[in-house]
């Protein structure tokens, strides 16, 4: 029996760790929330069917080493090495192909997996004392299968930890802020654009101020914790703070952090649909931004949104205030549209934009920027409205809005020979993935296209992917999808267009996807447009 222990042990400890891991990355990716992994678990069942089946024979050999004959405990020690031997080789495997973004051994992941290891013992335990040592082999294996919910136990057996854990540092963000009593904090939320519209900021008001960002997409509370508490210095000016959200009331926590002066609303869309539930709770999260601003804020909205001006409407009717609901309101436009800043003139092309910016007060000047696409220009409006409130004219400005580049992963094009990439990977969103191949269009050369499609926006997420597949049709001259099941929406709308089968292609994986492309014949440059990247939980 011991012989027997000591094999199961041995297959049991590189697959306890295997199956923890690879289930640790995805809580990771799930952003430690248990019904977000709860329900990644649910729609992802065919790939970890073989734990649930590991569970109930680690509980059935637990059960055989009380009751069973000999001869049975046997036959199920074989079978339990047999399902610890295809857990191992399935889970290498898995590894691997999750290489997009890497686990992070983050304290509090260290925590956890103290958590998962503490309560592995203790069930092994139990099981020896409650019986004989033969039962530490289905003990075994049940722990194995087990760690497919076991980082949700974790988390919960570690909330009250990590909740002294975060106040701890949310406190000392708060004493550091509070240590720099001039610095005027600007707060910039939306569903999408804003983080490029937080790079722009700092681009722009860096002509007159010193002013720190939150890096890449730090926007969570304890994003803009971390930055505060690396970054943060005596002679900083600004502030410009991102904030993002997945559920009601983050955008509020962030603010109670850094309580914002300023506020910048860069969009309201469809993101996220799968956990704000609806547009109208996505409305609502954005404007906790705004609903902090002290008297006297600016708050800086994008014009042209339509759900802006919905909530705007609404809010006005509830709450008795002035016709916008809010004071001190800034509008920005891409078009003439209304009060506020707005662009006109626009001009397009594979090289750039140029358009001219018209101020409230009437002062006009014409800008020239390397970004491609009218899309962009929203973005650099919000930008250069709340850089001249700040006191920079406009003609200081057309120098700054001169270098501005695309931020990492949004639009940003990379040359390689006879071929450009236009990396657009990032967690696209209804409007930016039409925007984005609209672009694709401008560009004279072979145009592909490569994308999984969107994702995260609930119930409507095929009709969204089908109209972008409707848009897709009219803009490119190969479509290359990745992923067979998720874009199957994505192919009927190109198919309702008439695009031509022979042009479309369906990849199990990006590095396919772009292999093929590079090997599409046909005269002049290739332009290969990257429209989202899923992460490794999708």
């Amino acid at each position: 029996m011991i012989i027997r222990t000591t094999i199961t042990a041995a297959l049991a400890v590189p697959a306890f760790w295997l199956t923890m891991r690879y289930n640790m990355h995805m809580f990771q990716l799930n952003v430690y929330m248990n019904g977000e992994q709860k329900a990644w678990i649910h729609k992802n069942f065919r790939l970890q069917w073989i734990l649930v089946f590991a569970m109930i024979l680690g509980a059935l050999r637990l059960l055989v080493s009380f009751t069973g004959p000999g001869w049975l405990t046997w036959a199920a020690d074989i079978l339990c090495w047999l399902t610890l031997i295809t857990i191992i080789l399935v889970y290498r495997v898995m590894k691997e192909m999750n290489q997009k973004k890497k686990l992070v051994f983050t304290p509090r992941v260290k925590r956890m997996v103290a958590s998962i290891s503490v309560i592995s013992v203790l069930i092994m335990a139990a099981s020896v004392i409650a019986g004989k040592l033969s039962a530490l082999n289905g003990a075994l294996v049940f722990i194995v299968g087990s760690q497919l919910w076991m980082n949700m136990l974790a988390r919960t057996v570690n909330q009250p930890i990590e909740k002294g854990v975060n106040n701890h540092y949310i406190n000392d963000a708060k004493r550091i802020l509070r240590s720099v009593p001039d610095l005027t904090v600007i707060g910039v939320t939306g569903s999408y654009g804003k983080t490029s519209v937080k790079f722009f900021l700092q681009t722009l008001l860096q002509q007159k101020y010193s002013v720190l960002v939150t890096p890449e997409s730090y926007n969570t509370p304890m994003g803009v914790v971390i930055t505060i508490r690396k970054f943060l210095r005596p002679n900083h000016q600004i502030f410009v703070c991102e904030m993002g959200a997945r559920y009601v009331g983050e955008i509020k926590e962030i603010c109670d952090i850094v309580h914002p002066q300023h506020g910048v609303i860069t969009s309201i869309g469809p993101q996220h649909l799968d956990t704000f539930g609806s547009i109208d709770n996505i409305k609502k999260t954005k404007f906790e931004l705004a609903d902090a601003l002290p008297d006297g804020g600016l708050l800086f909205l994008n014009g042209d949104n339509e759900y802006i001006h919905d909530y705007l409407e609404a809010n006005s009717r509830v709450s008795g205030k002035n016709k916008s609901g809010y004071k001190n309101i800034t509008f920005y436009h891409s078009e003439k549209i209304g009060e506020g800043y707005y662009a006109s003139d626009i001009s397009v092309s594979n090289l750039g934009t140029e358009f001219t910016v018209t101020a409230p007060d009437g002062e006009t000047e014409r800008f020239s920027m390397k970004l491609v696409g009218a899309h962009n220009v929203i973005n650099v409006m919000g930008a250069i409205a709340v850089a001249n409130r700040f006191g920079i004219s406009l003609s200081d400005l057309k120098i700054p809005v001169r270098r501005l580049r695309p931020v990492p992963h949004r639009m940003e094009m990379k040359d390689n020979g006879n071929v450009t990439i236009i990396d657009d990977a990032f967690n696209s969103n209804p409007i930016g993935s039409k925007a984005a191949v609209e672009t694709l269009a401008l560009f004279d050369g072979i145009r592909i296209l490569i994308t999984p499609g969107m994702v995260e926006l609930g119930a409507e997420e095929a009709e969204y992917n089908r109209k972008f597949g409707t848009y897709a049709a009219d803009c490119c001259d190969y479509i290359l999808l990745v992923g067979r099941k998720h874009t199957e929406p994505i192919l009927a709308g190109i198919q309702s267009k008439g695009f031509p089968d022979k042009n479309v292609e369906v990849f199990d994986n990006v590095g396919d996807a772009i292999n093929y492309a590079y090997q599409i014949k046909g005269q002049g440059h290739k332009y290969i447009l990257l429209e989202n990247d899923l992460p490794d939980n999708y």
